[in-house]
């Protein structure tokens, strides 16, 4: 039987996609699992659209997650949960920052933020709505809003057995542990309910 999990963050260059992809990765590993992670970055390194899949299970072959086989999709920014929707399972769950940060395009006066996209995405999903911003700015750090995202994406999964704590201390820099140990409680405590995938 395949127990192969899947998850994919998707966010904007700069939001630390990758170092919260890095974490659980880690975490996964001493775990036990097989992980398998690859990155999409866009076209501009801050800015650009980022994606990474993270896979485990006890056998992983491939760290591809096609359109329909994500369990969870973790969305640092709101439009980019709905540009990333199909990829997810249809009993998946998404955890989505109540977070804009606009494109070039509507930057520029070309293309309008769309309204209504966490509504969109509520009725399509099972979904837990986030506003990490305003966590990590209670916290005193707008930036570690990636690891409040990363400790709601753990309790999400179910994956509270893995000493956490642990994997961040070893994951960041020494000086930036204890806010961001605090953010990943404050993640844990910002979803409600605990439930396996």
């Amino acid at each position: 039987m395949d127990n192969t999990k899947s998850i994919l963050l998707v966010g904007v260059g700069g939001q630390g996609t990758i170092l919260a992809s890095k974490v659980l990765s880690e975490g996964l590993v001493e775990a036990g699992y097989d992980v398998k992670m690859s990155e999409i970055h866009g076209m501009a390194q801050r800015g650009g659209s980022v994606s990474t899949q993270v896979r485990f299970g006890d056998k992983v072959f491939s760290p591809i997650i096609g359109k329909g086989e994500a369990d969870i999709l973790v969305s640092f920014e709101t439009m980019e949960a709905l540009r990333w929707l199909e990829y997810l399972k249809p009993d998946g769950k998404v955890v989505v920052n109540d977070y804009k940060i606009p494109s070039a395009p509507i930057l520029m006066g070309k293309e309008d933020y769309p309204e209504g996209v966490i509504d969109i995405i509520k009725d399509k999903a099972n979904t837990n709505i986030i506003d990490a911003a305003k966590i990590a700015e209670d916290l005193g750090n707008t930036k570690v809003m990636n690891i409040v995202l990363f400790g709601a994406l753990v309790k999400a999964m179910g994956l509270t057995d893995i000493d956490w704590e642990d994997v961040i201390r070893k994951t960041v820099k020494e000086k930036f542990v204890d806010i961001n140990i605090k953010a990943f409680n404050a993640g844990m405590n910002a979803i409600a309910e605990a439930s396996v995938i």
